[in-house]
């Protein structure tokens, strides 16, 4: 959580100030975006294929909802 004091802190500074802070924490986001998939990684994806009792549930919610 960001401390009051460091938003009090940030609207004191001057508009050039402020958008060095943003290009700053852009560019982290970015850093961290990147370093979220691994390289030669392998991760589980859910599909839909053969999910017959997901699709049942569905169609259940589907046909209470029109009743």
């Amino acid at each position: 959580m960001v401390s009051n004091e460091l938003i009090k802190q940030l609207r004191k500074l001057d508009r050039v100030d402020k958008l060095q802070i943003i290009q700053l924490l852009a560019a982290e986001l970015a850093n961290e975006e990147n370093n979220l998939i691994k390289s030669g990684a392998s991760y589980p994806v859910w599909s839909p294929y053969d999910a017959v009792d997901a699709a049942n549930i569905m169609l259940e919610t589907l046909n209470a909802e029109t009743d």
